[in-house]
């Protein structure tokens, strides 16, 4: 049984290893901006890693339409989009990291 604890330690340091690389690549993420437009370009919204609308610009042109309706899609759709790239791109980084293996409670 001696060498079960070897290996039980290798483990716990390999799964340390990545815990550490999974926070810091979350920390990383949680700074860029990721990007979602609508409209062919007439809205577009960005968002952080981490979830979290940090700008929205919206073409002149669709405002003057006086669409109200319109221009709450678009924004709708665009702040969707930018957030599904945002999610997207999180989860493809971390399964770099992973290997593919699910971790529970992550996203």
């Amino acid at each position: 049984m001696k060498g079960f604890g070897g290996g039980m330690q290798q483990l716990m340091r390999q799964a340390n290893q990545m815990q550490n690389k999974m926070k810091k690549l979350q920390e990383e993420l949680a700074e860029k901006e990721f990007e979602g437009t609508s409209g062919g370009g007439a809205v577009t919204v960005k968002a952080t890693g981490a979830q979290v609308i940090s700008a929205v610009t919206i073409d002149e042109e669709v405002v003057k339409a006086e669409d109200v309706e319109m221009l709450q899609d678009l924004i709708l759709t665009a702040a969707n989009d930018a957030l599904k790239v945002s999610k997207d791109t999180s989860e493809a980084e971390m399964s770099k990291i992973t290997g593919g293996f699910p971790m529970p409670g992550m996203f």
